[in-house]
């Protein structure tokens, strides 16, 4: 298995000949142009999530690609009819590759604001390791999980939930996601707690180069 973080959110997985694109968003840009793609996934509506401009040129350029969303993004993209629309308790079926959903709700980003779909993403294949994307939801958590991708920071996030979040996973490797508004001090003081008070060994991916696991 290969794992590319191609930016805030935006994660490339490829196992058994598959190649799996989670969140492609407007807060990273390295995802675009990409092709042979065998499916596109996305977690929520959020525009660092699912680009509503560069998106569907995407798709346009992998028409081979299976497209799935949570059911929420297709009112607020432009989607091809193959879209297919998700909500938790989902399985996807790639061949040697299952993808799992999970969650249901998007982290609360304050009490007058309406809550939003997210599913995380759980990707399991025979000898290789499971990945979880979560996507912008702490409380999407599954058991034996052995790569957890865990958002570093957003509106709706503390560093002790975080923590939490990892604790809860309780992976051994993972790196940080949804880190599109840090800077360098910011992700150190994460990593810096994560690595104390979590179980799981951060991994720096952010040069976008594959990382073999």
């Amino acid at each position: 298995m290969q794992i590319s973080h191609l930016g805030h959110s935006c994660v490339l997985i490829e196992t058994y000949g598959q190649r799996v694109l989670i969140d492609p968003g407007d807060f990273s840009t390295a995802w675009r142009g990409l092709t042979d793609l065998d499916a596109v996934l996305v977690t929520h509506q959020h525009a660092d999530h699912a680009d509503p401009v560069w998106l569907p040129r995407l798709l346009d350029a992998n028409p081979q690609a299976l497209v799935a969303v949570e059911s929420s993004v297709v009112e607020i993209v432009e989607l091809p009819e193959r879209t297919r629309r998700l909500g938790p308790g989902e399985s996807i079926d790639l061949g040697s590759l299952t993808i799992e959903t999970i969650g249901g709700q998007h982290a609360v980003i304050h009490r007058d604001y309406p809550r939003i779909g997210n599913v995380g993403f759980v990707f399991r294949a025979e000898s290789e390791p499971s990945v979880l994307h979560p996507g912008d939801c702490l409380d999407a958590v599954a058991e034996d999980i052995d790569i957890a991708l865990i958002p570093a920071f957003g509106p709706w996030s503390a560093t002790k939930e975080t923590i939490e979040f990892a604790r809860a996973v309780g992976a051994p490797r993972g790196f940080l996601i949804h880190d599109g508004l840090l800077n360098e001090r910011g992700l150190g003081l994460i990593d810096k707690h994560l690595t104390a008070l979590s179980p799981t060994r951060l991994v720096d991916v952010r040069d976008t180069r594959p990382w073999a696991v």
